[in-house]
Order: structure tokens, then C-alpha cells, then sequence
């Protein structure tokens, strides 16, 4: 039902006619202002957070019907411009507010309501108030937030000017290395950067919106697709089976080791035979508006015979489950760790043992921005894909056998993205707008809504660690055995053989372990297929290697950082794949902790009580910094008529600051040009004008594009270097007949090596990041709530591009371990398809103390002397909460995410005088004696490599 009636929006009285049951939200985007971003479209995270007659409110749930005629709303458009800055969006430029920038005109509106009413607010109170609101950001870590916050307060109440606030390039114009914010800041925080959404809400009538028909059973042999009702539908334009695509229609999953029996291509775009997993598409309905393509997708009769589904890897391969992908067993691929001498004997006689079964969740990515993307053909005929993307050239590579298209014809862009944090290594959702573009002949977008975001996603693949770690008398290592399954879902999508590869080399890693022996194992299930996601394959490993640290040392009779400072990798130790490190930063690191650790300890044991017991964990991580070995990259570097310098990259931007980082290191790069940063013109992602530089992945991104983008510097400077020493400029190049455009690359090749499959034993990578975590946590007895107090990570990175972006990461990744140790989980696809359901933690669940300090011991092989970071954080947090959970309570989570009913069922245990339960050991089909054994006699043959 439509309805005329006036509102003041931003200050202006506007005529609006609209139907009573459309959201606030939608109204307003309809009108063009699109910095009312909407993210799970259910009131839970605040991205479309508007103020309505001064009361911040989430437009995605406000019906207009209930919005009374004259109302005053103020959108993020209304609060500032790129050209007349409110103080909050210059403080959230300047403090590092905006990583993907999703959430930014969400929170700018709510805190402009929280110091409209309270002018000089507290820390606590701008969290209190960002909790009460739902206001939910997944990238910052919300401490860059709350500082933004008291130093707009500041400007607001006269103790600070705009100018006192603004970054300033320090002396001597050197601005690597600085806190100088990123490029992109400024559209998000006005509002006038478009996101996928606001991309293909401006396409105008001529687009078709998609809808998929998805299986809601994970498993099943499907029988028949019906789409006659659903073609009948009004709006309809064409409906989609897998009949259509003219190509292979299957995906290729990347995998390359000889010893892996799964199918290469064992993903459908289209599903044409069989189920594998809740969420799967059976059909694609494109209609002329996103409504009335839905509406057609549930007429789509499906008939399915329904199968057993196993939704976790050891009931998948137990002796009498039935095999799930035709072609391959559910167990299809396993790794030896062999390094030094034989364990067994050393474990016998060794002074120390300790051992335990540890599970690893799958852990849901929870961004704020569902998928969305858009597909057509453009200008030149090209197959062209805009998306979230943060592997462009993935697309053309499995995109065109799959589709039956040449690779070079189909083009890929990386829209502005709303984070992604791994998941969008999968390029599915891409094939599927770009087999819908070829059908129709006509370009077309699509949208998930939240819950299609939560099931149809990759999630962390989740893990069973056996393990055991043997030591002497004083607690020094001698010895660690492992054997451990990684439940990879329905799916390869590409990520397979890369995380039991993480999987075997990072149990263990940051010490130096003599002998190791153990297996890796991979299957798959009918649960949600494996992914990326930040720290991949880092945090199950050290889930058990970082636990058994604390158990050993609690049977030494020494503290838990001690035995990590006695362990720690120093020079002439070698890490778990048995290579040497370039950088031996951890004993540093750990010896600035102890300090501030036991000051913790002292204060948690004085500050202990019955019903809130307080407790502090440590935890040690180390992570690669390049994707694997002979990895490569290429950037463009070209001087312009004016004299300014555009730099052309594949650096995808998923929020972590490439346009930054980009920035920075040309910047450094051509520091004896005597550019300024405005003079740097950042061309990014597009395969057709921008060359590879791989994926944002394995913290590669700053250390390939940086070797890189330092070569095609050096190779522009010296054709522009007169035999004086001084510079041509464009004009003395161009009379010269001198190219003025050049190729960097860098790679790893010859800093790298691949591991023995026999024994995973190598150095693919050149360099790594290192940390040590501290966890001050409290712990609830009457309910077994835990809640983190504060984080310390000590970190070294190199030097340090962009401290600014850095410090974010380390903010943003600590606060995600928070969520792994405590909340996060996806389990159900039927139920877990909110950011609450999936446990997202808001802004009083993670602590406001979070302090991070770092040495920079500059990497040899790195661009001036950096490595990546972000990772790290993530990689051990979780453990270092898991052990202060221990330290506080006694109770030992073996099985995370620590859910209050599990720490109070442990709780309880010990008050019954009983042991905390405890899992394991799991069982795989045989044992890592048997396996290795069996390898030994088989050994895996390498693959020759070419080239």
C-alpha cells in the first residue's frame, strides 16, 4: 500500500511516496543515499543505523508504517561531507576507525546520537552505549572506535581543533613506516563509497536480479528439477538448472599432490546429480526485480532422495559410512611429519610427557556484508564478474573450462568489500552470476540475504588434534607426536592440500622440537565445505601444541612462560618443517612480557574471588608470510605527463588496507624522485588493466607486492637517472623515445623450497610473524560466563609499513580469537544463520585494554626489511584464553568454543571431586604408528615440477 507523506531528511523537508511495509532503509537507499548500508537485514548489526528525531535507530527493521509523518532523519550523508568532515568522521580517518569501512556510517551515526546527548562520555559508556545499539564491526576490534569517539568528543567540547586532530606527514616527508591513514578512509566515512549493493542498486531497470533455489538437506541423490510454476511467475525472466551451462560445470579445486585421491573437480555450479551440502543450488531464477525473483525460486519443485548425511568427519569416516563424493573415498588424503630421530623411544624415557585430544570448531567468518556481486558482458565483449573477490585471477582460471568459455575472455573486478577474512577465496558465487549472465544474455546481479551468507559460505575447517609433547627434567623439548583430521566439508574448494600442509608444519611451531613423528589427515563430510580464513590452519594446530605447552609446564613445576622463553627458536633451532628462520625475534619477545605478565598473575591472584575467579594465559604463535613456495607477484609502475606516478596492482582491498599499504611502499620506493604522496595514483584490481600479484592471502600481500613494486621503481628510476645522477622528467623521456611504464616482480623463488611430501620437511616460506599472547581473563563459577579483561600481544613484523593499518589488524584479529575461544561457532545451518546465532561478539564482549607493542627486526628478504601481519593475531589468542581459563578455574577446555555450560560442567566436576571430562584420544582408522609405516614402505613420488 503506497503513501504520501513529508519527512526532514538531513535537513531538508522532502515529499515521499512509498509502501508502508517497505523498511526505512530501503526508502532511503531507493533515494540514493546508500551510505545506509544493510548488512543481516534483521536489526542485529547496526550498519543501517540512522537518527530518527534524534534516536539512533536500525533502519532495516523500522517499517515506514511506523515512522509518524514530519519525523527528522539524519543519514551519515547528513552528518558530513569529503569536503566538510564532521569530527567523528575525521577521528575515525585518523585513529583507524575504517578497515572495510561497512560498519563506519553505522557507528558515525550512532555516536553522533551518544555526543549529541552526552557530549563528554567515558570509554566505558561509548561501549555501553555501541552494545545497547547493536552496532557490530568484525574488522577493528572496536578499540580504534572508542578512541575515535573521546577525540571527537574533544573537538565537540572546544579542547581540540579539527586541525589539532588531523594526521600530518611527519618531517622529512617519510610517510612508511607512519600512521598515515588510508586512501579509501574518506569515502567510507561520508558514506559515498559504493559497496556491491550500492552498485547494483544504480544499474537502473535493464538488470536481472537472481535468486537460487538451494537444497535445505545435506545429502541427497536429486531426481528431478521442476520449473514450469516458477516460469509462470510474474517478472520471471529465465529459470537455470545446470542443463544450461555449456561448459564442464564443475569447478577446479586446485589440488596437485599425487597422493591425494579426491576429485580435482569435484564441485558443481549448478548441482545436476546430488546434494553434498545444506545450501546447494539447484537452480538459478532471474526476474526483473530481486523480490520477484525469489518469490519464482520457491516455486521451484525439487525431488530428492534424501541420504544419510554426516555432518562431522568421524562419523564420515567410520568403517560403515557410505562414500559421499563419487569418485573418491571420504578419507582421501594423508601427510607424514617425520623430523629427527624416532619418538617412541624418547617418549618412553623421557622425564615429562603429556598428551590430549583437542577440537577445533568451524569457525563462521561473520562479515557484516553478505555476498553480492554483478555479471555481464561489457563494451569490448568480455565476460565480466564484479565481486568481493580476494583471488581476481582464481575466476578466469576455474571460470572457464567450467563455463566453456576461453579464460581470457572473462574479466574480473574487485568491488569495494565489506570484509571477507578468507571466505572469499571461494570464487562459486562468481560462477554462478557470470553462467546466469551467458544464459540470459542480459547483465545480472545478485544478493545473499544473512542467512544464505551463513550456510552457503566456506567456514574454518574443523579439526581433531591428538598430540603429545615430551621434556626433559628442566622442562626442555625433546620430542612431539601428532596425528589429526581436518573435516573439509563437501568441498576441495581449493584450499585442501594448503591447510593439512599449515596443519602438519604449525603444531609445534616457535619451538625447537628434536624428534617428530605424526599423520595429517583430510576428509570430507556433508557439513559446509572448508575455507581460508585468517590464520589458516594455524589456530587448530596450536590449539594442541599451545594447551600441551601449559600442561607440560604445569608438570616441570615451572610457570608457563618460562618454558616458552627456554623452548623459543634461536638460532642454530629449526622449526617443525626443519627449516631456519631468518629472524629469531621470540626470545625478545617473550622477555618484554614477563614484566607485564607477572604483574597480571600478581593482580589476578590478589583480585581472585570465589564466585569470579580470575586467571592469566600465555600462548606463542609464528605464522608464513608469503602463500608458498616460489610465490610471485607483478606490479605496473608508470610516469604521467605531470609528473605524478600511477602504480597499477592486483592488491585486493578486503578492508585490511591495501590502498594503504600500496601507497606507502610506492611512496618509499620513489622517495629520490621526491614524489608526494598525492602525486602516487593507485590503479587496483582489474584483471584487465592490472597485472597478477595473487591472492590477499598467507599475509603475502605487503611482502610480494612490495619486493615487486620496489623492482619496477628501480627499473622506472633508472631509465629516468641522467649520467649526472638527477632525473628526466616525462617530457625528456618521451623526446628520448624511453618507455615510461615498467613491470615490477618479486618473487620467492630461490628463498623457498617445497616440502617433502614424505616427510613435510622444507622452507616454502622465506620469512615469518611471530607473537606471544597474554590473556587476563575472569571467570564466572555460578555460570561459567567467561570474560576476557584485557589482551597483550607483543608482535614482530619487520618494519613496519603502516602502523596505523597494523595496529588495526592486531585490534581486529585479537578480538576475533576472543570470539574462536568463546562464542563462535557454526554448527546447524538450519539455526545458525545470524550474527548472534553464530555467536559475533559486540562490543562489551571483547575488552577494551588491548596492548600491543613490537620489535621490528627487519627481514632480509623483505621490502625494507617488512613482512605481512595479519594473521598473527588470530593465530593463538584463543589458547591464551583457553589457559587463563584454566589458570583461573582448574578446567581444562579441550573442545572449543568455551561455552559457559561447558566451563560450568567442569566446574562442577571438580567440586564433586571428579576430573574435568575430556575427549579422546580420536580415532582415524589406524594408527600413526601404522600410517607412517605404511608410507614408509609406499612413499609418496613428487611431482616434477617444470619451469
Amino acid at each position: 500500500m503506497l503513501k504520501k507523506m513529508f519527512l526532514t531528511i538531513n535537513g531538508a523537508e522532502k515529499m515521499i511516496v512509498c509502501d508502508q511495509e517497505e523498511t526505512l532503509a530501503n526508502v532511503l537507499r531507493q533515494m540514493g543515499l546508500t551510505g545506509t548500508k544493510v548488512g543481516c537485514d534483521i536489526g542485529q548489526c547496526g550498519v543501517c543505523s540512522v537518527l530518527l528525531d534524534g534516536k539512533v535507530t536500525r533502519a532495516c527493521v523500522k517499517k515506514m508504517k511506523t515512522v509518524k509523518e514530519y519525523s527528522d532523519v539524519v543519514t551519515i550523508e547528513g552528518i558530513g561531507t569529503p569536503n566538510n568532515l564532521h569530527p567523528l568522521q575525521l577521528a575515525w580517518i585518523v585513529y583507524g576507525g575504517v578497515q572495510c569501512g561497512f560498519c563506519s556510517p553505522g557507528f558515525i551515526v550512532s555516536a553522533k546520537g551518544l555526543l549529541d546527548t552526552n557530549p563528554n562520555p567515558t570509554r566505558q559508556d561509548v561501549r555501553a552505549w555501541f552494545q545497547l545499539h547493536r552496532n557490530a564491526c568484525r574488522c577493528t576490534g572496536y578499540k580504534p572506535l572508542v578512541d575515535a569517539v573521546m577525540a571527537a568528543a574533544k573537538v565537540i567540547r572546544g579542547e581540540m581543533t579539527m586541525e589539532d586532530l588531523a594526521f600530518k606527514i611527519p618531517e622529512g616527508d617519510r610517510i612508511y613506516n607512519s600512521y598515515i591513514p588510508k586512501p579509501t578512509a574518506l569515502a567510507k566515512v561520508t558514506g559515498v563509497c559504493d559497496y556491491g549493493a550500492d552498485i547494483n542498486q544504480k544499474l537502473g531497470k535493464d538488470v536481472l536480479h537472481l535468486a537460487l533455489v538451494q537444497a535445505k538437506v545435506s545429502h541427497a541423490n536429486i531426481l528431478s528439477i521442476n520449473t514450469s510454476e516458477a516460469e509462470k511467475m510474474p517478472g520471471v525472466f529465465k529459470v537455470m538448472t545446470s542443463k544450461d551451462i555449456k561448459g564442464t560445470n564443475r569447478q577446479n579445486g586446485l589440488c596437485s599432490m599425487p597422493n591425494n585421491r579426491g576429485n580435482n573437480f569435484d564441485r558443481p555450479i549448478i548441482n545436476d546429480t546430488k546434494v553434498f551440502q545444506y545450501g546447494d543450488v539447484l537452480a538459478i531464477v532471474a526476474a526483473d526485480t530481486e523480490k520477484n525473483a525469489r518469490a519464482a525460486a520457491d516455486k521451484v519443485q525439487a525431488e530428492l532422495e534424501v541420504l544419510p548425511a554426516y555432518m562431522n568427519g568421524l562419523d564420515a569416516i567410520a568403517e560403515d559410512a557410505m562414500q559421499i563424493q563419487p569418485g573418491y573415498p571420504n578419507l582421501f588424503l594423508e601427510l607424514p611429519i617425520i623430523k629427527g630421530d624416532e619418538s617412541a623411544p624418547i617418549m618412553e624415557e623421557a622425564a615429562n610427557v603429556v598428551e590430549g585430544s583437542f577440537f577445533l570448531q568451524r569457525q563462521p567468518h561473520i562479515v557484516l556484508e553478505p555476498e553480492v556481486g554483478l555479471a555481464y558482458i561489457d563494451e569490448e565483449g568480455r565476460l565480466t564478474v564484479q565481486s568481493k573477490t580476494q583471488f581476481l585471477h582464481l575466476i578466469p582460471l576455474v571460470g572457464g573450462p567450467a563455463l566453456g568459455v576461453a579464460p581470457e575472455t572473462i574479466r574480473a573486478i574487485e568491488n569495494p568489500v565489506g570484509a571477507s577474512f578468507g571466505h572469499k577465496m571461494s570464487a562459486h558465487p562468481e560462477l554462478l552470476m557470470m553462467a546466469a549472465a551467458l544464459a540470459t544474455e542480459k547483465p545480472v546481479c545478485l544478493r545473499f540475504d544473512y542467512a544464505q551468507q551463513s550456510y552457503f559460505t566456506g567456514k574454518r575447517a574443523c579439526s581433531y588434534y591428538n598430540a603429545k609433547l615430551a621434556a626433559d627434567k628442566d622442562g626442555k623439548l625433546l620430542a612431539m607426536e601428532t596425528d589429526f583430521l581436518f573435516d573439509h566439508g563437501a568441498y576441495h574448494e581449493g584450499t585442501t592440500e594448503f591447510l593439512i600442509e599449515k596443519g602438519c608444519r604449525f603444531i609445534g611451531a616457535g619451538y625447537h622440537i628434536p624428534s617428530i613423528r605424526g599423520v595429517g589427515r583430510m576428509c570430507c563430510s556433508n557439513h559446509i565445505h572448508g575455507t581460508a580464513f585468517r590464520a589458516f590452519g594455524s589456530p587448530q594446530a596450536l590449539l594442541a601444541s599451545e594447551s600441551l605447552m601449559d600442561m607440560l609446564a604445569e608438570k616441570v613445576g615451572i610457570d608457563p612462560l618460562e618454558i616458552r622463553y627456554i623452548n623459543a627458536l634461536r638460532p642454530g633451532g629449526t622449526f617443525t618443517s626443519g627449516c631456519e628462520l631468518d629472524v629469531h625475534p621470540l626470545p625478545k619477545l617473550i622477555e618484554m612480557m614477563r614484566p607485564k605478565y607477572d604483574a597480571a598473575v600478581a593482580k589476578a591472584k590478589a583480585e581472585s574471588k570465589p564466585e569470579k575467579k580470575r586467571g592469566v594465559g600465555v600462548a606463542l604463535a609464528m605464522y608464513d608470510s608469503s602463500l608458498a613456495a616460489n610465490d610471485y607477484a607483478e606490479i605496473y609502475i608508470e610516469l604521467n605527463s605531470d609528473g605524478s606516478i600511477t602504480h597499477y596492482s592486483g592488491w585486493h582491498d578486503q578492508g585490511q588496507g591495501a590502498d594503504g599499504g600500496a601507497l606507502v611502499l610506492a611512496h618509499e620506493a620513489l622517495r629520490p624522485l621526491g614524489i608526494k604522496p598525492e602525486q602516487i595514483h593507485l590503479v587496483m584490481n582489474d584483471t584487465l588493466i592490472t597485472p597478477y600479484l595473487g591472492p590477499a592471502a598467507g599475509s603475502r600481500s605487503h611482502y610480494m607486492a612490495g619486493k615487486a613494486t620496489i623492482d619496477g621503481a628501480n627499473k622506472l628510476m633508472d631509465a629516468m637517472r641522467k649520467p649526472d645522477g638527477t632525473f628526466r622528467t616525462y617530457e625528456e623521456m618521451q623526446k628520448e623515445n624511453i618507455p615510461t611504464k615498467y613491470t615490477g616482480m618479486g618473487s620467492t623463488s630461490g628463498i623457498s623450497s617445497e616440502c617433502n611430501l614424505n616427510t613435510m620437511q622444507g622452507d616454502p616460506n622465506p620469512t615469518f610473524t611471530y607473537g606471544v599472547f597474554m590473556a587476563e581473563v575472569t571467570v564466572d563459577t555460578k555460570t561459567g560466563k567467561t570474560k576476557v579483561l584485557k589482551l597483550t600481544l607483543h608482535g614482530d613484523f619487520g618494519i613496519i609499513g603502516s602502523r596505523l593499518a597494523v595496529d588495526g589488524q592486531m585490534y581486529g584479529g585479537l578480538a576475533q580469537g576472543v570470539g574462536l575461544a568463546l562464542s563462535e561457532d557454526f554448527n546447524d545451518p538450519k539455526k545458525h544463520i545470524t550474527p548472534i546465532a553464530l555467536g559475533l561478539p559486540f562490543a562489551e564482549d571483547v575488552p577494551d585494554e588491548m596492548e600491543v607493542e613490537y620489535t621490528e627486526t627487519p627481514r632480509p628478504t623483505g621490502p625494507f626489511g617488512s613482512s605481512g601481519c595479519a594473521e598473527l593475531p588470530l593465530a593463538a589468542t584463543h589458547v591464551a584464553i583457553i589457559n587463563a581459563i584454566y589458570n583461573a578455574t582448574g578446567v581444562r577446555i579441550y573442545e572449543t568454543p568455551a561455552l559457559p555450560a561447558k566451563v560450568l560442567a567442569g566446574l562442577q566436576a571438580l567440586e564433586q571431586g571428579q576430573t574435568v571430562p575430556k575427549p579422546g584420544p580420536y580415532f582415524f582408522g589406524n594408527s600413526m604408528a601404522d600410517k607412517l609405516e605404511e608410507i614408509k614402505k609406499n612413499p609418496i613420488i613428487m611431482p616434477k615440477k617444470e619451469g
